[in-house]
């Protein structure tokens, strides 16, 4: 009598090649493709910038007969009887606010673009699928829309600045970028826009879609702040100086002028400062708590 006896059979597992990490760099060249393959990010940004330029060159340009003006008779009589000395602010329209306020308009439409834009279409469920730890994703993101604010603002704040001062420099009452006041405004002109580009990512990660988050941001930035404005009571002044658009005018103001203030209960610069970076800190972290927590 013959026993059939099976032979054991040894599963064999393939081992197969185990793919590397995506690196930092990795995940910020993937933001890179997908803000560089959007021409209207570009279109925005680039006519943001170009119009910002212009206001401020221009409003330089039609202060000069002005200007020859006032310096001909620096000196004159208030009609409440006080002697006045002319005094020219080469901040003011070459650092014009109503000029920036174009730059972090743009801003933060594009901040909330990148968070909104993905998750409308859905391809933001693909991005996990291959990148699983959301954190790394947002905040390769924030580095990029970061880094391209920045750099495109610092070259607006510079053309304006020094395209200003040398229009003026024949009149003698330009500011030397070597001018502590003139690099404070320069460092403020620029560092609004990404601030408010992180806002807009804010809101984009919390709303999540796009015409609610454009007007809310706007909203926000504009709109809200004059409710908070006059000198009537100081807690109301206060709150305004919370706002970003607010701490830009506080850090931009020329404090050579004599003639001109900031009103009452004015607002230092450590204090406008510390709002620039209170803002990116509760955007980036409200910005990773939601995107973690909140379903694809």
């Amino acid at each position: 009598m013959s026993t059939l006896t099976a032979a054991s059979q040894t599963p064999v597992s393939a081992r197969l090649p185990s793919e590397p990490k995506p690196r930092f760099r990795d995940l910020c060249r993937m933001e890179w493709i997908k803000v560089a393959s959007l021409r209207s990010t570009w279109l925005v940004l680039l006519l943001a910038a170009a119009a910002t330029i212009f206001i401020n060159l221009n409003g330089v340009r039609s202060d000069l007969q002005y200007l020859d003006q006032n310096l001909a008779h620096p000196e004159g009589v208030a009609p409440n009887g006080n002697h006045w000395h002319f005094y020219y602010d080469p901040l003011f329209r070459s650092l014009s606010r109503l000029a920036v306020q174009l730059m972090m308009l743009g801003g933060a439409a594009i901040g909330a673009l990148t968070m909104f834009g993905e998750f409308s279409t859905g391809q933001v469920r693909t991005t996990f699928a291959a990148v699983p730890k959301r954190g790394g994703v947002v905040a390769a993101k924030i580095t990029v829309l970061c880094t391209i604010t920045t750099v495109l603002a610092f070259i607006v704040a510079m053309v304006s600045f020094l395209g200003g001062q040398a229009m003026v420099a024949s009149r003698h009452v330009g500011a030397s970028i070597t001018d502590h006041n003139a690099q404070i405004a320069i460092a403020a002109y620029t560092l609004v826009v990404p601030v408010c580009a992180l806002i807009g990512m804010l809101f984009g990660a919390l709303i999540r879609n796009a015409t609610a988050s454009i007007v809310a941001v706007v909203a926000f930035l504009f709109l809200l702040p004059a409710f908070f404005g006059g000198d009537k009571y100081r807690w109301v002044k206060e709150v305004g100086h919370l706002f970003p658009g607010n701490a830009e005018e506080t850090l931009t103001f020329w404090h050579k002028d004599p003639n001109q203030t900031l009103g009452k209960w004015p607002a230092s610069d450590m204090h406008a400062w510390l709002v620039y970076g209170g803002w990116v800190v509760i955007s980036v972290v409200v910005s990773l708590v939601v995107v973690k927590k909140r379903d694809a």
